[in-house]
């Protein structure tokens, strides 16, 4: 039985069949560097599909630039995260390019991070992307984050403001994870009217359990979106197949706006969380409705 109805298509003409396919080739996923993501890459993405590297507080930066060299020299493309207040300063900042340099990583996700002191004097993502450039570098593309429904520990303003502050220094922009198509439109279409005019790409869970979701969302502080999901229990039709979640509502909703919106949205970064096989399934899926809007 095919995953996407045709009573409900992705896309419904040939215009929103070009915006979702412009979608689908432009997917990255996000890994968790637990003890068996090497294996669960390996025995399911292929190397055409550009990965990024979260970080873990408890674990330090280690395992995300150990699991990034290993699986460049696998043949994949990846963007390891640093988290700017997990750095202890310019030293260790130089450390860290030289080793992605030896390694041929020529990509990097910068984030603020949430530990609630510093290692040093990088409190903010644009201290270390400053500092960065300072030192100079051979990265190809950075990114950056993106917050459309807010950040649980900081108010609106304060992001909004430092999102405009990182941009000159970046390649793109990966959104925190957002259910609703028009925030994310609306959002798009702000930030581009202040002066952000980078790609951006809607951070999104793949096919994922429901309580899995539930926990992450609750964990991660997932704005509106999350307290929806936690609220509403009784709306989780919505969102979730007996199976779990699968983004198709929200797909959907973006392929049918994006068209008419001054956004410059080009791609999704899926939340994997580590579930790659079921993720890379539903992304084959979705590149044949892309085609054929089965």
């Amino acid at each position: 039985m095919p995953r996407f109805s045709s009573r409900s298509p992705l896309a419904r003409n040939d215009a929103e069949r070009a915006v979702l396919r412009g979608l689908v080739e432009n997917i990255g996923y996000e890994v968790v560097p637990f003890k068996t993501a090497e294996e669960k890459v390996l025995g399911a993405v292929p190397t055409e599909v550009p990965l990024t590297i979260t970080a873990t507080g408890d674990k330090g930066l280690d395992p995300t630039l150990t699991l990034s060299e290993t699986l460049v020299r696998q043949g994949y493309s990846v963007a390891p995260h640093i988290p700017a207040r997990m750095v202890s300063g310019p030293g260790e900042l130089d450390e860290i390019v030289s080793r992605l340099e030896s390694a041929g990583i020529d990509r990097l996700v910068v984030i603020g991070g949430d530990a609630e002191e510093p290692a040093g004097e990088f409190h903010q993502a644009v201290d270390l992307l400053k500092a960065l450039q300072t030192r100079g570098h051979h990265l190809r593309d950075i990114g950056i984050g993106g917050y459309p429904e807010g950040h649980a520990f900081f108010p609106d303003e304060a992001i909004d403001q430092a999102l405009r502050d990182k941009a000159p220094y970046a390649d793109r922009v990966l959104t925190q994870i957002c259910f609703s198509p028009e925030t994310l439109i609306r959002w798009g279409e702000r930030i581009r009217s202040e002066g952000v005019e980078l790609p951006v790409f809607t951070g999104m869970p793949g096919p994922v359990s429901r309580p899995k979701l539930m926990r992450i969302s609750a964990s991660l502080g997932l704005g509106q979106s999350a307290n929806f999901l936690k609220k509403q229990q009784n709306m989780f039709w919505k969102f979730f197949s007996p199976s779990g979640y699968r983004p198709t509502r929200l797909i959907r909703g973006l392929v049918r706006e994006l068209g008419q919106s001054r956004t410059l949205i080009t791609g999704f970064h899926i939340f994997t969380f580590n579930e790659l096989e079921a993720v890379e399934s539903w992304r084959r899926e979705l590149r044949q409705a892309s085609r054929d809007d089965q």
